[in-house]
C-alpha cells in the first residue's frame, strides 16, 4: 500500500513539474477576542498532491479557486474518488489523528490551510464550517445512490448534470433549455475512477451519449450538452 501512494505521489509530482508555492505571508496569529483565524494560502499546480491518506491531520484546507479531487487505494492499486471539490468546499475533516484519504489538485488550485487546532478554538469558524459540511454531506448522498444504484449511463448523466449550472436548469424555470457547454477538469479515467466504472465503460456511455444527440465531443475537455432536458432525464432522478 505505501508503496503504491508513493508511486502515486511521484506521479503526480512529474506531472506538476514543480512543487506547491507558498505565498510569502506566513499564517497569520489566532484571534481570540473574536474568535476570528486567519488561514495561509497555498498555490498548487495541476495534479500536484495537498496531502496524501496517512498523513497527520493537523490542518484544514478550503478551496479559494481551482478543484480538488479526494480518493482512497485499494491496496491492489485501484482507486476510488469519493468527493470532488470546488469553490468554498473544505476538506481535511478527520476525526483521526490522520487523513482517511488523499487529496489532488484536478486544475491548478488555490486553497487556505488552517491549524486544526486554531479551528477548534473558533466558534466562528466552527459555525461556518457546519454549514459548509452539511451542503458537502448532501453531495455524498447523492453519491452513494449514483454508486449503489444507477446503471453507467446514468452515472455519467449525472456526473455531466452536476456541472451544469442550476440558472439553465428547467426543473428551477418551468422551461427547456437546449445547450450548455462544460468544460472537464478530468481525465476519462478519473472520471472512472469516481464513478466506480472501467474507461472502457465510460467511453462507451460518451459514445452512446453522442449517438442519441445529446452530446457533442469537440474536446477532450469540452463537452456540449446539445439538450440540457434529455441529459437531465438519464440521470434517473426523474
Amino acid at each position: 500500500m505505501k508503496q503504491l501512494i508513493e508511486e502515486r505521489q511521484g506521479e503526480s509530482a512529474a506531472r506538476c513539474g514543480h512543487t506547491p508555492v507558498l505565498h510569502a505571508p506566513p499564517v497569520l496569529p489566532v484571534h481570540e477576542g473574536d474568535c476570528e483565524i486567519e488561514g495561509q494560502r497555498v498555490r498548487f499546480a495541476q495534479h500536484a498532491l495537498v496531502f496524501l491518506e496517512g498523513d497527520p491531520a493537523d490542518r484544514i484546507f478550503q478551496v479559494v479557486d481551482g478543484a480538488v479531487m479526494l480518493y482512497k487505494l485499494l491496496p491492489d492499486g485501484r482507486r476510488q474518488v469519493v468527493e470532488l471539490l470546488g469553490p468554498g468546499d473544505i476538506f481535511g475533516l478527520s476525526f483521526k489523528p490522520s487523513f482517511d484519504s488523499s487529496a489532488e489538485t484536478l486544475t491548478p488550485t488555490l486553497v487556505t490551510s488552517f491549524e486544526r487546532t486554531a479551528v477548534e478554538r473558533s466558534p466562528n469558524f466552527l459555525a461556518r464550517l457546519n454549514r459548509c459540511v452539511q451542503s458537502q454531506i448532501c453531495a455524498l448522498h447523492e453519491h452513494a445512490v449514483l454508486l449503489g444504484r444507477k446503471s453507467a449511463l446514468e452515472r455519467v448523466a449525472s456526473f455531466l448534470m452536476r456541472f451544469v449550472p442550476l440558472h439553465i436548469c428547467p426543473t428551477h424555470h418551468g422551461r427547456e433549455q437546449l445547450f450548455a457547454t462544460i468544460r472537464l477538469s478530468m481525465t476519462r479515467q478519473e472520471i472512472a475512477d469516481y464513478l466506480g466504472l472501467t474507461i472502457e465503460t465510460v467511453s462507451r456511455a460518451f459514445s452512446e451519449l453522442r449517438r442519441r444527440g445529446i452530446v457533442s465531443l469537440e474536446r477532450q475537455d469540452e463537452v456540449k450538452i446539445n439538450h440540457v432536458c434529455g441529459i437531465c432525464r438519464l440521470t434517473g432522478t426523474h
